[in-house]
């Protein structure tokens, strides 16, 4: 209908005027008569302006009924069109003959092509309903065949032209014939077309046409005959539609008027579309639509320059090609690909894609980029499809330029401020591409971090998410790895509070800005992969908190440090290769409780000042071997900001620390002292952290890994904060940090650090700093909860470790399995051993009280027997001893030089027979005269020889070995430790003659009689008690004897028992006892 006008867009007063000879479509064929042109006219305008409401959910629906309705009002407007204008029925009943007889040909085709288009594009769909509101004199079976062609050839609607004559009706409707007639045959000879066209291709453009072609053209659409078809949609459509195919067999008509569109957000940018270029490198210009960007801002968003050996860059960013279209004519980028252009030519996008959006990052990503506060920057950088090739941004702050390089062909990318560059690529498919940058004086050709897929799976974040990922350090932290057949390092951190992560570090000179990382989920982790960076890195993490200001932690899962103060993680692998098969084999063959478990307790940075890890590895596997010991227990090794900590404020927690070395470095240290067969026991401090600003206090912003609760966050004791036990992903990181050091270090055993402070909400409070729990209790639930899972994790992964609390109270179950219950209601904690620390603390203080007043103080002596077989104990002379004014060891034994090592040679040989496992820490074992510091270690000139009281101290050296090698050669001292009829008294109410002695027994019944006498005088003929199945006893360890030091009152012969019943026994020995000493005897 010549006179019906459409409605025009928002800001637009004047109609368009429809490009000379372009012809009107079908659904707006001009009527004669003036009064039904007006009445159609307006019918029109009001359902364009309803269709343009309509939501991209109900467009297709109102489109039926749009078609439907006007089936219905055929006749009616017919009849009354034939009555205005009567001079025009021939030729449209003409027209309607013609249509009708290409509906069936026209139907068949279009029911292909919509088969094939499963879901219509929402603006094709708005456009559609447009073109079939207008009416038109045509019979009902032509009216049905349009509206079945119409979803693939859909037309733009035009300006309306004021009101023709009856002749210019008479010529419209002949002109709409023959388009009809032309666009039916070409819709029969589609597939010869296109093959006859695709024949004229090189081979390039063969693999373009089937790898862009299904991805860019509507199915069925038949091929355009010209350049390019612009379209124009309504106002508000989206600018990422693609157009449909054209119809109209006038290409340059169609192309002459460059359309206006509307982008999402409202904005506008001048988007020049790309033309096919000639063979000669000469590109063809046409007008782009015009895009808005989403900050309403004009933007030139001109294709980015290509580049390609064998032809010329395409002015405007245009590709070269060979000119021609699917058809014949002239296309977008159709043609053949430029010389060497390789694979990169067959994602070359197909020449029905004429509407391109603005690769440009949109304002908010790029505040959000900018700001360090973008949750998923993949999917803003990198490359991604769009309407009209592949758009692919980068973000190099500090760039002069940035190139895609894709093959042999090389894209310039635009800069679009703030060190953003952007482009368009002339693909219908992301290709294997990198970037190359260009700085100041140098070139840098790298892989695009934002093309990679995240390094994480379902299976980590899920585990991650429910606090159960038993091998944490593999998925989190830093790690080089091969990505996609890439080489780099994927970095992980958790950080649920984070606005905005980024990683910064040598590699991108402590600027994280353009390395944002993708938060991935509810679950709190961020994640990037970083290509082309590998170990001895350092980086930290920029997290941005939910005030929006910043802060730069080192990595809590970081697998190695710098040397302290400095406080950067260190990208790092392990290379080291194990050679402790054997030991690991029959590490397991007995229980830690049932077997000879003596251990040295060291501080490696203070042992031997200056010695590295490898160093260590030469000397002290030697020495602890030389002197018996079965274990060594290491004092905390991981990374710790003060050394005046001795390593009991933990900064990295999965890191050995870099004091003295790499961790293979410390891996070495452990296998050498595997291979000399001494095992490895580790102190682990999973109580407490200290409140550094760069490591776990307040990670993200908020109280993360301590407690919400400021009166269960802060240690009152040492100024610390506690681990918030009741949060599954503090509980897994710690769990999962005891499985690292066994698993990754085999490390044997862990003694866990202050288990009272964790186990007690009042521990060292006072009342009113404190919350009880939900049962009004002063247990922490939480903390009780994470050591039975930490427990029973550890011992179920690795066969033959054993676990050791530092436990100072009376704590119900200790080291009973967690699924017995105990009196007190709660499952045992789970550990294999517990310190004894009332024996330590008792027989100390009994030792320091002079001989003549111990009589006084014997029970402290025979008080712990009372509870020794509550739990599985360890008797421990620990650091803790030696050290703030206590004194070492030796100094606090009373009397004279000769005295003080008497008693302490008389103390260590009951210490090692009574029942329960020992611990001596370094220094102890020369009876070193001043107490331990870190700085100076152990006084090791003590046993120079060149010093003249080297023999005293020697002499106790000497005894500590063979009280090791008679201890691990005699059962009864360590089989039975936890089971009661593994000890007797003989007598323990000998407090006036400072005596006492007991019988300890095998899994055999074989017997070792124990006698220590704590007065400085010579006893002689002193009966003792024996059983009378034993016909001669023998002295095996006399720490009187002059060997060590003493005064040589031993008895080197067999004695045989008297058949006289003496202490409930049947026989009985006489002994001549030594002045402050312990004898061993065991049958001859």
């Amino acid at each position: 209908m010549a006179a019906a006008k459409k409605a025009t867009p928002a800001k637009k007063t004047a109609a368009r005027k429809a490009p000379a000879g372009k012809t009107a479509t079908a659904g707006k064929t001009a009527t004669a008569g003036k009064t039904a042109e007006k009445a159609v006219a307006a019918k029109t305008v009001t359902k364009r302006a309803t269709a343009r409401k309509a939501t991209p959910e109900t467009a297709a629906a109102k489109t039926t009924a749009a078609t439907k309705a006007a089936a219905k009002k055929v006749p009616t407007r017919k009849a009354a069109a034939e009555r205005t204008v009567s001079g025009t029925a021939a030729a449209e009943k003409s027209a309607a003959k013609t249509v009708a007889e290409k509906a069936s040909a026209t139907k068949a085709v279009t029911k292909k092509a919509a088969a094939q288009k499963a879901v219509p594009d929402s603006t094709a769909a708005k456009k559609t309903a447009t073109a079939r509101k207008a009416p038109a004199k045509t019979t009902s079976a032509a009216r049905a065949g349009a509206a079945q062609t119409a979803p693939q050839t859909a037309t733009v609607p035009q300006a309306a032209t004021a009101p023709e004559s009856a002749s210019a009706a008479q010529k419209t409707t002949a002109k709409k014939t023959a388009a009809q007639a032309a666009a039916a045959k070409k819709a029969t000879a589609k597939k010869a077309t296109v093959k006859k066209t695709a024949a004229k291709q090189t081979s390039a453009q063969k693999a373009l046409a089937e790898t862009a072609a299904p991805a860019c053209t509507a199915p069925g659409a038949t091929a355009p005959d010209a350049e390019a078809s612009h379209v124009q949609p309504p106002a508000g459509a989206a600018a990422t539609t693609q157009p449909p195919a054209p119809q109209a067999p006038d290409a340059e008509a169609a192309a002459a008027q460059a359309p206006s569109i509307q982008a999402p957000t409202g904005g506008a940018v001048d988007a020049k579309v790309r033309e096919g270029q000639a063979p000669t490198g000469e590109a063809t210009a046409a007008p782009g639509p015009d895009v808005q960007t989403p900050t309403g801002e004009a933007v030139d968003a001109k294709a980015p320059s290509v580049r390609a050996p064998g032809g010329k860059a395409a002015p405007g960013g245009r590709a070269a090609s060979d000119g021609k279209g699917a058809s014949g004519g002239k296309g977008a980028s159709g043609g053949a690909s430029p010389a060497g252009a390789g694979a990169v030519a067959a994602s070359f996008v197909s020449p029905e894609v004429s509407l391109a959006v603005s690769p440009a990052v949109d304002t908010l990503d790029r505040e959000r980029l900018l700001a360090g506060t973008h949750h998923d920057p993949h999917a803003v950088l990198g490359a991604h499809t769009v309407p009209g090739g592949v758009a692919v941004r980068a973000f190099k702050p500090y760039a002069l330029g940035v190139a895609v390089v894709a093959g042999d062909l090389q894209v310039e990318l635009r800069h679009d401020g703030d060190g953003f560059f952007s482009g368009l690529l002339p693909a219908g498919a992301v290709p294997e591409y990198r970037l190359e940058v260009a700085y100041a004086g140098a070139v840098q050709v790298t892989e695009d971090a934002y093309r990679f897929l995240p390094t994480l799976g379902e299976l980590d974040l899920y585990l991650i998410g429910e606090g159960r990922h038993e091998q944490l350090w593999q998925a989190l932290g830093a790690h080089p790895t091969t990505h996609q057949g890439v080489q780099g390092t994927r970095f992980a951190v958790w950080a649920p509070n984070a606005r905005g992560v980024r990683v910064a570090g040598t590699f991108n000179f402590w600027d994280g800005t353009a390395f944002p990382m993708r938060s991935l989920g509810a679950t709190g982790v961020w994640e990037l992969f970083v290509p082309g960076i590998g170990e001895g890195e350092l980086y930290k993490f920029e997290i941005t908190r939910p005030d929006g200001s910043k802060t730069l932690r080192a990595d809590p899962m970081a697998r190695r440090t710098e040397v302290p103060p400095a406080t950067s993680s260190i990208i790092t692998a392990s290379h080291h290769e194990w050679r402790d098969e054997e030991w690991l084999a029959r590490r397991a063959e007995l229980p830690a409780h049932e077997a000879p478990f003596s251990v040295y307790e060291v501080h490696l940075p203070s042992w031997r000042p200056g010695l590295t890890y490898r160093d260590l590895a030469t000397q002290l596997p030697a020495y602890v071997k030389d002197l018996g010991f079965t274990h060594v227990e290491l004092m905390p090794v991981a990374e710790h900001p003060f050394g005046g900590s001795w390593g009991y404020q933990v900064t990295g927690f999965y890191a050995p620390t870099a004091r003295l070395g790499t961790p293979d470095d410390f891996k070495y240290l452990v296998d050498a002292l595997h291979q000399a067969g001494i095992g490895v026991i580790m102190d682990w401090v999973p109580a407490h952290f200290p409140r550094d600003e760069w490591a776990l206090a307040e990670f993200d912003g908020r109280p993360l890994y301590e407690h919400s609760d400021p009166l269960r966050a802060a240690h009152p004791d040492w100024g610390t904060l506690e681990f918030d036990f009741g949060r599954r992903e503090v509980r897994n990181f710690l769990v999962a940090n005891a499985l690292y050091w066994c698993e990754e270090f085999h490390i044997d055993g862990l003694r866990v650090d202050a288990v009272a402070s964790m186990l007690y909400l009042d521990y060292s409070r006072e009342p009113g700093q404190w919350r009880p729990n939900e049962h009004g209790g002063r247990e922490n639930l939480d903390a009780v909860a994470f050591l039975q899972e930490m427990n029973a994790t550890v011992y179920r992964r690795v066969p033959g470790v054993v676990t050791v609390a530092e436990e100072s109270t009376a704590w119900d179950g200790v080291t009973r399995a967690t699924h017995h219950r105990g009196p007190s209601g709660f499952g045992g904690l789970g550990f294999g051993l517990k310190w004894n620390m009332g024996w330590m603390h008792d027989s100390l203080e009994y030792m320091s009280h002079d001989p003549i007043h111990r009589k006084y103080h014997h029970g402290e002596m025979t008080f712990s027997m009372v509870y020794a077989y509550s739990e599985n104990y360890v008797l421990p002379i620990s650091h803790d001893e030696v050290v703030h004014g206590k004194g070492s060891l030796v100094s606090k034994m009373p009397g004279d030089w000769w005295q003080q090592r008497a008693n302490l040679r008389a103390y260590l040989a009951c210490m090692w027979s009574h029942p329960g496992k020992q611990l001596l820490f370094m220094g102890q074992e020369f009876a070193q005269g001043a107490e331990w510091s870190e700085e100076r270690g152990p006084d090791w000139w003590l046993l120079d020889p060149a010093y003249g009281a080297a023999a005293d101290h020697r002499g106790v050296l000497d005894l500590v070995r063979d009280l090791n090698s008679v201890y691990r050669d005699t059962p009864a001292l360590w089989s039975r430790d936890v089971h009661p009829d593994g000890f007797q008294w003989i007598v323990g109410d000998a407090a006036d003659d400072n005596v006492f002695a007991f019988l300890r027994y095998d899994a055999d019944g074989s017997p070792l009689l124990v006698v220590s006498h704590f007065a400085p005088v010579v006893r002689p003929d002193y009966r003792i008690g024996v059983p009378d199945d034993v016909p001669a006893w023998r002295e095996v360890v006399n720490t009187d004897a002059a060997r060590y030091g003493g005064s040589d009152v031993v008895r080197p012969d067999p004695l045989k028992p008297d058949p006289q019943p003496w202490h409930g026994r049947p026989a009985s020995l006489h002994l001549t006892l030594p002045p402050l000493a312990t004898v061993w005897l065991r049958p001859a």
